[in-house]
């Protein structure tokens, strides 16, 4: 039986097709039998992937794209209004929705639903939430903001009512979202452009969990600042999480052991009870939050205690969150995602507690919007590290209007007192690296742009 959905539209259009989440809509769409097709600037690995199924790629953003057969077009926050393709599709008379509003629609088709919001986390949670989904054999549906190995992909499509998603705040995109299950993993300033002040951030996460419906279950980390707030008057069950000591929360881990590898276990324990114990092959306390928002999550839906340690013995990361990249002359590489102070903090922590001598860490800053609002916290966040060189800000959908710049944030951390430099491009950084790095060094290449083909070009 067709849902209004597939009766509503047959063919649709995605603008920015190569982009990890629209990807993966547009494979979800294909395999439930609508005629998809799209257009990216440039060809990938994604949009490669997308052709090898008979998906159509346009490599240019034009109106002949837009043909009068289709009647949807999904674009994302990057898309101007501007963008011809948009413009055709509006002069034509065809619906357009954004990337959220179509993610939504997806999610109602599944009874049992999870998403995962938080200013970071998002990827490791989910992805831990649907390795354990695939251990208890439910058959999910994910859609994943990185590749996880397991599936090879970002996306999978499965045959049952289980369905995991990222759920991302910027422009409140996740209250398109009616899940069963909502995650709160963390609550702090980011993407300032849109919300202006970390009080409206609040609010839109306050209405994202009242859109958990009575029979659901929001789950949310005990230490986020006046939690009660977010969960005030909400319709559904709610369930805490936390690593502090002398915690309340439902869901703790207890007797935490960090082995020299960098992989930690722990006691799994909800309500003070002993449920079992826990191995996870990723590193970091911040990975412990994540794995007990990830139990809190699938134990509600039913999944055994047996099946969620199975499935989080199996997660060993996603592609760009502490990702080992290789070693050349004694010095391991490793690439991470982080992009906000608070991620960079943990990361940073995770990599002091694996064997090394000296810390070396690269940072692209993530647009310039984010270095500017947040730019004494970056200042103060790499107090863990050894040596930091910042590389040219990333900037994304942005452009520079010169008022901040890579220079002066490497400026503001040297003022900490730590060794900070700027070096700018990515040759010239490499070239620093093979000169000071040392056997036995750790390099990691920090940031959400393209800042690991440092690493690569290291290794190379």
């Amino acid at each position: 039986m067709k849902t209004e959905f597939q009766i509503r539209y047959h063919h649709v259009y995605f603008i920015g097709i190569g982009g990890i989440s629209m990807s993966g809509l547009a494979e979800i769409l294909h395999c439930r039998g609508f005629q998809v097709s799209g257009s990216d600037l440039h060809p990938s690995d994604r949009t490669k992937y997308l052709e090898s199924l008979g998906i159509p790629v346009y490599y240019s953003h034009q109106k002949e794209n837009i043909s009068p057969d289709i009647n949807l077009v999904v674009y994302t926050a990057a898309v101007k209004e501007d963008n011809p393709e948009l413009v055709a599709a509006k002069e034509l008379g065809i619906a357009v929705m954004d990337r959220a509003h179509l993610l939504g629609s997806i999610m109602e088709d599944y009874h049992n639903s999870v998403a995962v919001s938080g200013t970071h986390g998002k990827t490791t949670t989910t992805s831990m939430v649907s390795e354990i989904l695939l251990a208890a054999q439910a058959d999910p549906t994910i859609t994943v903001g990185g590749i996880l190995p397991t599936i090879q992909s970002n996306t999978r499509i499965g045959n049952s009512p289980f369905f995991v998603a990222e759920a991302c705040e910027y422009f409140d995109s996740f209250l398109q979202f009616r899940p069963l299950v909502g995650i709160i993993l963390n609550v702090e300033a980011d993407h300032l452009d849109y919300f202006k002040t970390l009080e409206n951030i609040r609010r839109s996460f306050h209405a994202f969990a009242k859109q958990v419906p009575q029979h659901g279950l929001v789950v949310i980390h005990e230490d986020i600042e006046n939690v009660a707030d977010l969960t005030e008057n909400l319709p559904c069950k709610v369930e805490t999480f936390s690593l502090s000591k002398n915690s309340n929360a439902a869901w703790q881990a207890q007797n935490i052991v960090h082995h020299e590898d960098g992989s930690n276990s722990f006691d799994l324990v909800y309500h003070q009870k002993n449920l079992g114990r826990i191995s996870l092959h990723v590193p970091g306390e911040h990975n412990i939050t994540n794995a007990l928002a990830a139990c809190a999550a699938t134990y509600f839906m039913g999944i055994s205690v047996e099946d969620i340690a199975k499935g989080l013995a199996h997660f060993h990361g996603t592609n760009r969150r502490f990702q080992y990249k290789g070693s050349k002359n004694g010095v391991t590489v490793i690439d991470d995602y982080a992009h906000h102070p608070t991620e960079i903090k943990a990361t940073l922590s995770a990599a002091k507690k694996t064997k090394h001598k000296e810390l070396w860490c690269i940072f692209q800053p993530h647009t310039y919007s984010r270095t500017k609002f947040l730019f004494n916290e970056f200042g103060e966040c790499f107090a863990l590290a050894d040596h930091i060189v910042i590389a040219d800000i990333y900037a994304a959908r942005e452009k520079d209007t010169g008022e901040i710049n890579a220079s002066k944030l490497a400026e503001r951390i040297a003022a900490t007192g730590k060794d900070a430099s700027y070096v700018g491009n990515f040759q010239d950084i490499t070239a620093y690296m093979q000169a000071h790095c040392n056997e036995g060094d750790i390099l990691m290449t920090i940031g959400a742009g393209d800042v690991y083909q440092i690493g690569e070009m290291f290794l190379e």
